[in-house]
């Protein structure tokens, strides 16, 4: 455990300017960042005397082995870049204000022809308009469901449209009057769009105008005997009162505020949003996060609000977008207690926003009262948190220590990760890694492997699978450790650790003794001695040690067999996943698969023309000649392959079109792909 004292800066150089400070572990990992009006003052706070300090700051401390800083003009600048690096680094021992989901939003398609209205998560995208957040998915729908008597906007996808467009009839929304049906032109583009904006109007918080106009709608109906549609209006006047229950007036002048509120022990703090719109509640975030040292409460305030808006800044970070920053940083922000800097906060959310933000403590009155109901659910959110995860930390805890001392390491096992082989009889090989910090997965670091068929050298598919893994993924930390060692492996452009670069405390392999042999093989090989390696075995729970006769044998009921079966089982999950994903892709060729020249794309662009193979399959040869790049030939080949009727113009013969001979176009996923490509490497959305 590094000794601060070793890497404590020389008296006098660290600046007293305003500044960002990094510190680092020995693998050169970034596991805290900060500001400070004075960075000499505050960097000299973490080297006093080591007893003196809060647990989780003496834990960082401990754990660093260098600290580096960076001087700023102002503390506005200092915000910035310290909610830049906190977003880059990831640092494990700052507070992060993140949950295990990304709450839902009502998206609004206003770039298209025809706007559709659904249910969206992920960043914001142009010409998009978007309401919310919910808690939950099913408050939108249930939403959408009641406004769509009002509002008959499309809701379905591009595809659905397009297709109930060539076949001519609405879908069923269309039929129970719940969808204004354009994609058969019961209403004009002009006509849909009216909707849509009435639509937005409402959920905008524009509501008394709709329903006076409705209710003189209503009333004109039922003065000119025109009773059905009085009724129908009269229904639609309950729809909507029956949404505005769903958001009830809290301040009634109408105010856009965020309405924060924090409840916290000695270890864990929980964190209450209420987005008000309008007066009315529109959306509810919560957040449990672990406290990272002895900040205090307007520190928590100024950590929260510098990460949680800047969050929001960064997904309308796009051209076209920057008019959309204004209504995810609202004219006020309410929290318990004001941080120190507050004047620079608001000129940095001001900044944000493009418009003044005021930034205050409620006294008295709604907003008051408001602030309570959200400190409520702050300690109601925390007092659930606690009652669900008090067994999961102390199992979690009893697990790492378990796997420690039934294996004699020297430290518990932080990081694990593990790897799983997945094929049918040696084909379609693949591999996954998994890995778990904390006795957690940590899913963003995920890897899938494609390997190799068997080289046939005697050893087992999964035996040479698992050597070729392990050369791989310890073949990278390898390198870019000896790169240069003075930046512990770090990437000079970004000055970050390079993907891997630094090793697990415990590598665990799908198998047993022959598995463990192969990995622990090719470390020995690799140099890499700061690694244990385990397999653990389906057939008895066996967890096997390299050079052991005879394997570790752990209770059935502890705590530390139960964590290795569990990332034992992920890493399986994970690898059949892909398995099944990439033998899918080969197995599930249709019957147009089969037609000589007939390439990835000509397919794609045959079955959208004519929106199902079914309806190809239909056609005559003059129709399918009709789609470019298709010729008599294969239009023949096409329905006889589907079995239809070859029916054309008799001057069309099969020698007209050249290219037809061609047996695998290069764009046909079944060509084959052999030699050094036939392993990639990429990010988690690929392969490894």
């Amino acid at each position: 455990m590094p000794d601060p004292a070793t890497y404590r800066p020389a008296t006098g150089t660290i600046p007293t300017a305003p500044g960002v400070y990094k510190f680092r572990d020995p693998h050169g990992r970034v596991i805290y960042v900060g500001k400070a009006k004075s960075l000499r003052s505050r960097l000299n706070s973490y080297f006093a005397d080591v007893a003196s300090l809060h647990p989780r700051t003496r834990q960082m401390v401990t754990t660093a082995a260098a600290v580096e800083w960076t001087v700023v003009g102002t503390e506005v600048e200092a915000l910035q870049l310290e909610y830049n690096w906190i977003k880059e680094f990831d640092p494990r021992f700052n507070v992060r204000y993140r949950d295990d989901k990304t709450y839902p939003v009502l998206a609004v398609t206003l770039g298209e022809e025809y706007p559709r209205l659904f249910v969206y998560r992920g960043p914001r995208r142009k010409g998009v308009r978007y309401f919310g957040p919910y808690s939950h998915a099913w408050a939108i729908r249930e939403t959408l469901d009641l406004l769509l008597r009002v509002f008959p906007a499309r809701t379905c996808s591009s595809g659905v449209f397009k297709r109930h467009n060539q076949i001519g009839r609405p879908c069923l929304l269309g039929y129970i009057d719940k969808c204004s049906a354009p994609c058969v032109g019961r209403v004009t583009a002009d006509e849909h769009r009216r909707i849509v904006e009435d639509f937005c109007d409402f959920l905008a918080g524009r509501t008394d105008k709709l329903v006076r106009e409705l209710e003189i709608r209503m009333q004109r109906a039922s003065d000119d005997l025109d009773f059905e549609t009085a009724a129908r209006l009269r229904d639609d006047l309950g729809a909507l009162r029956k949404a505005l229950e769903k958001q009830a007036v809290v301040l009634g002048d109408g105010t856009d505020a965020d309405v924060v509120d924090f409840a916290a022990d000695e270890l864990e703090m929980s964190v209450q949003v209420f987005h008000v719109r309008g007066g009315r509640v529109r959306g509810q975030r919560g957040w449990v996060v672990e406290l990272s040292g002895d900040q205090d409460t307007p520190e928590l305030v100024e950590e929260f609000l510098t990460q949680f808006y800047g969050e929001q800044a960064a997904l309308t970070d796009q051209p076209g977008l920057q008019a959309d920053k204004a209504t995810v940083v609202p004219r006020e922000v309410l929290v318990p207690v004001l941080p120190r800097n507050v004047g620079e906060m608001q000129n940095w959310l001001s900044g944000l926003r493009g418009s003044a933000v005021s930034l205050r403590v409620p006294q008295r009155g709604d907003k008051k009262a408001l602030a309570e109901t959200v400190e409520r659910n702050a300690k109601e959110a925390l007092a659930q948190h606690k009652l669900k995860r008090a067994g999961d930390l102390t199992s979690r805890s009893a697990a790492l220590q378990g796997i420690q001392e039934a294996l004699e390491l020297d430290e518990a096992p932080l990081r694990i990760e593990c790897v799983d082989i997945s094929h049918v009889q040696g084909t379609d090989v693949v591999a996954s890694l998994v890995v778990f910090e904390d006795g957690l997965p940590r899913k963003s670091d995920y890897r899938h492997y494609a390997i190799r068929e068997a080289a046939g050298d005697g050893r087992s598919d999964d035996v040479a699978s698992i050597a070729e893994v392990t050369r791989r993924r310890f073949l990278r930390h390898v390198r870019d450790a000896a790169t240069d060692p003075a930046d512990e492996a770090l990437d000079p452009q970004t000055g970050r650790p390079r993907r891997f670069a630094y090793p697990p405390n415990l590598y665990v392999v799908d198998g047993g003794q022959p598995q463990v042999t192969a990995a622990a093989a090719v470390l020995d090989e690799l140099g890499v001695t700061d690694v244990a390696v385990v397999g653990l075995a389906k057939r008895l729970e066996e967890v096997w040690v390299p050079g052991e006769d005879d394997p570790v044998i752990l209770p059935r009921t502890s705590e530390a067999l139960f964590l290795l079966q569990r990332v034992r089982d992920e890493a399986h999950r994970f690898a059949i996943t892909f398995h099944r994903s990439k033998r899918s892709r080969r197995m599930t060729a249709s019957a147009l698969d089969s037609v000589k020249g007939l390439g990835e794309r000509r397919r794609t662009a045959l079955v959208t023309h004519f929106g199902s193979v079914a309806r190809l399959k239909e056609a005559t040869v003059e129709e399918i000649t009709a789609v470019p790049g298709v010729g008599v030939a294969t239009a023949r080949a096409v329905l006889a392959a589907l079995g239809g009727d070859v029916v054309g113009s008799a001057e069309e013969t099969p020698a007209a079109e050249p290219g037809d001979s061609v047996p695998v176009r290069d764009d046909d996923p079944g060509s084959a792909n052999t030699g050094s490509d036939a392993i990639v490497e990429s990010e988690r959305a690929g392969v490894e």
